[in-house]
């Protein structure tokens, strides 16, 4: 699995100009069952995604970068590969 801190690097005015194209990005990554969580940090800094394993660091690196906050050059993305130890059962699906 992945966690993905996305850092936005310009101002808000300019991430909300390219919010709608990049919830349609998420919206495509969902359906194509990469990412399975997806939100916004608390102050609106940037966000945070969880994607699914089966895929390489550098895969979903490279998938990362087609976001169109990446795009534009709006944002700096963290992406860190990780083990699921202790799963709540009605995640299993998820894993």
């Amino acid at each position: 699995m992945f966690l993905i801190e996305i850092t936005y690097t310009r101002p808000i005015a300019e991430i909300e100009a390219k919010t709608a194209e990049h919830r349609a990005w998420l919206d495509e990554q969902i359906a194509d069952g990469l990412l399975i969580l997806t939100g916004p940090k608390v102050p609106r800094t940037g966000g945070f995604l969880i994607a699914r394993g089966g895929k390489s660091l550098e895969e979903v690196t490279a998938i990362m970068k087609q976001d169109p906050f990446a795009v534009h050059g709006l944002a700096d993305y963290r992406v860190v590969e990780f083990a699921a130890g202790r799963i709540n059962p009605g995640l299993a699906d998820f894993v």
